[in-house]
C-alpha cells in the first residue's frame, strides 16, 4: 500500500499506517516521535515483503515531508530466540541538507502522446549520509595490453530510494508517488 496526501494531518498519516496493517502503532509512535509536532505536509508509505530461508521478511519505509525536514521511518520484523520482534529507525532530514531529488519515469508509448502512460517511478534521494561505490577494472584502448591499469569508477549518493510500478502496486500507488515527488521537489526548491 502507498499512500500519500498533501497539506495532511498526523490523524490522516495514523489513518494510513492503519490501513497499511504493518504495525501501525509502533510506527506511528517512531513517526511522531521524530515528527515533534510539525505539521504533515505529504507522506509516502511503501511497504515491502521478501522471502529466505528463514521466512517471510516485511520491511516498510515511511517518508513523512514536514516544512522544514524530511522524515525517513524504516520498520522490520524479525525473529530473536524464536519471538517476534520489529525494528525501528527513524531519521529527520533538513530540507537544506536533501542535495538531490531524482525522479526517473518509465514510459511507455513515448512516441505516441495519446497513448503514453507512465508505468513506474523511482524516486532516488541524496543527502550525503550513504555514498555507494560503484567500481570496475580500467583499460585502455590497446587490445593487446596485459597491464593492471588499476580500477575506475563512480561514487553516488542513494540514501534513499522508493520505487513504484503501477503494474505491480496499481495506478493509485502510482499517482501517490508522483504527488509525493511534487511535493518533495517543491520544498526542496524553496529550502
Amino acid at each position: 500500500m502507498f499512500a500519500v496526501s498533501r497539506n495532511d494531518s498526523a490523524a490522516s498519516l495514523a489513518k494510513d499506517l492503519r490501513r497499511g496493517g504493518y504495525f501501525p502503532d509502533l510506527i506511528a509512535s517512531v513517526l511522531d516521535l521524530a515528527i515533534a509536532g510539525e505539521s504533515v505536509v505529504a507522506h509516502l508509505l511503501q511497504p515491502e515483503t521478501t522471502f529466505d530461508q528463514a521466512g517471510i521478511r516485511r520491511h516498510l519505509t515511511a517518508a513523512v515531508l514536514t516544512p522544514s525536514r524530511l522524515i525517513v521511518a524504516h520498520v522490520d520484523d524479525h525473529l530473536v530466540d524464536d519471538v517476534p520482534t520489529a525494528m525501528a529507525s527513524t531519521e529527520a532530514v533538513p530540507l537544506g541538507e536533501i542535495r538531490s531529488v531524482v525522479v526517473t519515469h518509465g514510459v511507455s508509448n513515448p512516441e505516441d502522446v495519446g497513448q503514453m502512460r507512465r508505468r513506474d517511478l523511482t524516486i532516488a534521494l541524496g543527502w550525503g549520509a550513504v555514498q555507494r561505490l560503484d567500481l570496475e577494472p580500467a583499460g585502455c584502448s590497446d587490445p593487446q595490453c596485459e597491464a593492471d591499469h588499476g580500477f575506475t569508477g563512480s561514487a553516488t549518493s542513494d540514501d534513499l530510494v522508493l520505487r513504484v510500478s503501477a503494474d505491480a502496486e496499481g495506478e493509485s500507488a502510482l499517482l501517490s508517488a508522483l504527488a509525493f515527488a511534487r511535493a518533495l521537489s517543491g520544498a526542496t526548491a524553496r529550502s
